[in-house]
């Protein structure tokens, strides 16, 4: 059972950040929960610092009080990664939001882990420039790299670990570190950027990034097609990836999955795979680049393309795949997702799919499917009324069958999303029991207190107690 914090460390605490500091139940209710089926864990406090500075004094005094520290963004998160189980403070750095540089000639920017992805976009659209990583959910980018987070645009532009430069992060002694320059490349020492990407708050706390940016593209075009099969769509997807053909962006979605988008936006999509495409370049590469693939699409027996080609259009279109979640729950009110994520070699990702399917079809389950299919990636977004026991049970049941399955396959437990609480279990079977006692021997290390995001990514004891 675990005490509770004493007024005076809650007054310096909130003098720590200039009094924005708040106990109240839906405040704490708001950080202690995130976009998952996992029940909410609320912290003791929730501070709202404005500066590198101020996180680092309140990392000091935790440390000092032995209180765990939970590193807050936007709470989009979906695996439990925002849980107090053993209660602590909330470091909510939504107030960390400046745009710090944008470097037009070198291609980069900084800015503080608060900015948002579209925030940061805004800034950038005006120059001509733009950042690509795109998760769907308005995500700080902080977050993101947190998280490792990639999305619709990883198969053209890769994830935040191929688009972040260097990080400061504020250690769990209060230290402030930064990991790399703006250099395009370095062979100096050890690459600590690319440990605290995906390190979910449990090394440190992310407090600015310095990330690609990249140019407008001068055209930019978007298709829908129908299949009549997953293995068609993804055998389009395979032989597009092999021919090297540049597509930005290659979203899967099965007949349930598009139903649901059907009746959330009121679109008219056939009923069936669906492949949503979007090709980058000059007016003329675009051209070349959609024929190629329209041709691959027909020769793998999918209908003919629907084109987007204006800004409106295009808008609409991916605001359909972007509420496919809040579609998927519509199907179902009331219902929470319980949201899967793995990941596996493209050559096997219909069989993976197909095979996921035959698995629900026994179950009474509702669990419509989206995949980043230029990486292999694939969520389930399985409906469940969580106060029933069984059916939670059921979802969990039908997941670690899916994880095993992509295991085998050679992929991984979460492609996007990160460990947090639910992926724990996956990740000796992943990687091994000797990779397993380095990881625990990097965060005994890092954090000997065990006061960052404890009982996240590593399973068992991280620090002997």
């Amino acid at each position: 059972m675990r005490e509770a914090v004493s007024d005076t460390v809650l007054q310096d605490l909130g003098e720590s950040v200039g009094g924005r500091i708040s106990t109240s139940e839906s405040v704490l209710l708001q950080h202690g929960s995130d976009m998952s089926y996992h029940t909410p864990a609320l912290p003791d406090a929730v501070v709202f610092p404005q500066t590198t500075e101020e996180v680092a004094e309140v990392v000091r005094l935790c440390r000092k009080h032995k209180l765990p520290m939970i590193p807050f963004g936007t709470g989009s998160s979906l695996e439990g990664h925002l849980m107090a189980h053993r209660g602590g403070v909330s470091i909510d750095l939504s107030e960390m939001n400046r745009i710090l540089e944008i470097n037009v000639d070198d291609l980069d920017a900084t800015v503080e882990a608060g900015v948002t992805r579209i925030q940061l976009n805004d800034s950038l659209n005006p120059k001509g420039l733009f950042f690509p990583v795109d998760p769907g959910a308005d995500a700080s980018l902080g977050g993101m790299a947190a998280t490792r987070a990639s999305g619709t645009t990883t198969v053209r532009y890769g994830s935040m670990r191929s688009n972040v430069l260097s990080l400061k992060v504020v250690l769990p002694d209060g230290r402030v570190i930064r990991t790399s320059s703006r250099a395009r490349k370095s062979s100096a020492g050890y690459d600590l950027t690319a440990l605290y990407l995906g390190s979910e708050g449990t090394l440190g706390i992310i407090t600015e990034l310095t990330v690609r940016i990249y140019g407008t593209p001068e055209a930019i075009s978007s298709a829908v097609c129908a299949f009549p099969t997953m293995q068609a769509a993804v055998g389009c997807v395979i032989q597009t990836i092999q021919m090297g053909i540049p597509v930005a962006r290659m979203e899967l979605l099965d007949a349930v999955q598009i139903d649901a988008v059907n009746r959330f936006t009121g679109s008219e999509y056939e009923k069936s795979p669906t492949l949503f495409l979007e090709f980058h370049g000059s007016e003329a590469g675009v051209v070349e680049q959609a024929e190629a693939v329209s041709a691959i699409a027909a020769e793998a027996g999918g209908g003919d393309f629907r084109w987007a080609t204006t800004t409106e259009d295009r808008a609409q279109l991916w605001k359909a795949r972007h509420e496919a979640y809040f579609a998927a729950l519509a199907l179902r009110p009331g219902a929470k997702g319980f949201i899967t994520d793995v990941c596996v070699p493209i050559s096997r990702l219909a069989d993976c799919i197909e095979e996921t399917q035959e698995d629900l079809s026994s179950t009474n389950l509702l669990a419509p499917i989206l995949s980043h299919a230029g990486d292999g990636n694939f969520h389930l977004s399985i409906l469940i009324d969580p106060s029933d026991a069984s059916e939670l049970e059921e979802a969990r049941s039908v997941n670690d069958r899916l994880v095993k399955r992509a295991l085998a396959m050679g992929g991984t437990c979460t492609g996007e999303h990160g460990v947090g609480l639910g992926k724990m279990k996956y990740l000796e079977e992943e990687h091994g029991a000797a990779a397993l006692d380095v990881m625990r021997s990097i965060k005994k290390a890092i954090d000997p207190d065990d006061l960052m995001n404890p009982g996240k990514i590593l399973p068992g004891p991280t620090v002997s107690q």
